[in-house]
């Protein structure tokens, strides 16, 4: 008999899934006086199944991520216990100062957001590049998931 965790546990493929089309990663870092920092931020993953997001270059998020790129990630959804689904992702961060792989990135965070296609992309990178000269990349390589979706309970908790 499975147990409860591996009854609600996603596939690689779910996690896939879920990460494209859900909108909001919390990104926890490490901060400077040794307590979690936690903060909400739009995201795209990568063919190479790297999550990527981009913020301003002085931030609390990157002076943490530049001391310590250990990071845990989460996206999750629901209202009601028996709604709850989500992706805790544990990963390695690198801040990269790229103005081109920023640009980039915010027209494809566009995209996923329903604000074009991939058509667009050439159009959107020359719209944002004028704000991209003062943000970086944060790309995150995954090294462990946990997940979970409790609809598989069929309400028994």
């Amino acid at each position: 008999m499975a147990s409860r965790r591996d009854s609600i546990k996603l596939s690689p493929d779910e996690i896939g899934e879920y990460l494209a089309h859900e909108r909001t990663l919390i990104i926890v870092s490490n901060g400077p006086r040794g307590y979690p920092h936690a903060m909400p931020m739009w995201f795209f993953v990568d063919d190479e199944g790297r999550i990527n997001a981009t913020t301003f270059t002085k931030s609390q998020k990157v002076l943490n991520l530049r001391r310590d790129p250990r990071a845990t990630l989460l996206v999750e959804s629901g209202i009601e216990y028996a709604e709850l689904k989500g992706v805790a992702i544990e990963a390695r961060a690198e801040v990269i100062e790229d103005t081109e792989l920023v640009a980039d990135t915010l027209a494809r965070i566009s995209i996923k957001h329903g604000s074009g296609t991939e058509a667009d992309v050439a159009q959107m990178r020359k719209a944002v590049s004028a704000t991209a000269t003062k943000r970086v990349l944060l790309r995150f390589t995954p090294e462990h998931y946990v997940s979970w979706d409790h609809a598989r309970l069929g309400g028994r908790y």
